[in-house]
């Protein structure tokens, strides 16, 4: 699909737009970094409140459908193709010079609806498609790969620890087991597969999980949002807000922690006789708490039930 055919359809409704726009304050004169692009719902709205916006995103659709979208704000907005754990070096490589000069970052941890909803992409075992779930389909391994390759040890582990499967160890060694006969190469071959001997929870797919898992394994999820973690404060400056939305639990978690640890002043431990300063103090908490879709957004917008966002402020000193 190219960018015109996405042009007449809703790419990606963005969630929390309001809350977002509260915490992340953008005006004229604030430069702040989108981290994922995506549809540039986020983006626009940022650009019409007078802020400089530089969008980042890995997908090459995202891209140039952004590009077009937001084409009227002139040099006030600016793309780079790259994942946001690339984030220093991308904004190096643009000459921009803004190493702890940055307003606002914010992410935006999720699939956007088109990409869920195209069964060429592979993310949804609800239409068939070739087993990708690349958020970059120029590079890096398949869902296919991993499935058809991985040793029944590293599946069961992929499952337990981004899916948090309980029947991993069952799924992973018959998926060896068929793939001996037959490789998987589509998504319902797959979700069909696990259909048939586990049975389904609730409202839950069977595969529900096990897609999730081989998402986060093919596009390394973790491991990037990670290394934002680690970063994000060397580009902002101080009272500069780092805003991160999650829409699952692994993932929520690992920002709560780092956002927890990295705004204590102090850190103890029982061997210790007295607390020690925190060399990774960093940020000031702005959201004690996730802030969570309102009721009226997930009645316009299901995808936002689970959206959890969490705020931080850098110190400034």
């Amino acid at each position: 699909m190219n960018p015109d055919q996405l042009l007449t359809q809703d790419y990606h409704i963005p969630v929390l737009m309001e809350e977002v726009l509260a915490y992340m304050e953008p005006s004229e004169g604030k430069y702040i970094i989108d981290g994922t692009l995506g549809g540039g719902g986020h983006t626009e709205a940022m650009l019409k409140a007078g802020a400089t916006v530089l969008g980042i995103d890995q997908d090459d659709q995202a891209l140039s459908y952004a590009a077009e979208r937001l084409v009227g704000f002139g040099d006030r907005f600016s793309s780079q193709k790259g994942n946001f754990s690339q984030m220093p070096e991308l904004v190096q490589s643009l000459g921009y010079g803004c190493e702890g000069k940055v307003d606002g970052i914010l992410v935006d941890i999720g699939v956007s609806s088109w990409q869920l909803d195209e069964a060429e992409r592979g993310f949804s075992f609800g239409k068939d498609g070739p087993l990708d779930m690349r958020m970059d389909q120029s590079d890096g391994q398949t869902a296919a790969d991993l499935i058809n390759g991985a040793a029944e040890e590293e599946l069961r582990t992929i499952f337990w620890e981004y899916g948090e499967e309980k029947s991993g160890r069952k799924i992973a060694a018959r998926i060896v087991e068929r793939r001996q006969e037959k490789e998987f190469v589509t998504t319902l071959d797959l979700a069909d597969f696990i259909s048939t001997f586990i049975p389904r929870g609730g409202k839950s797919h069977p595969a529900t999980r096990v897609f999730q898992a081989l998402r986060i394994a093919v596009n390394d999820e973790l491991g990037v949002l990670r290394a934002l973690l680690e970063s994000a404060a060397g580009l902002l400056k101080p009272g500069g807000r780092l805003l991160v939305i999650t829409f699952h639990s692994l993932e929520d978690r690992m920002v709560k922690q780092f956002f927890k640890h990295a705004s204590q002043t102090h850190i103890d431990r029982k061997e210790w006789p007295e607390p020690r300063p925190n060399p990774d103090y960093e940020y000031k908490l702005i959201t004690r708490k996730a802030v969570a879709a309102s009721k009226e957004e997930i009645q316009t917008n299901k995808r936002s039930r689970s959206a959890k966002l969490r705020v931080v402020e850098k110190n400034l000193n």
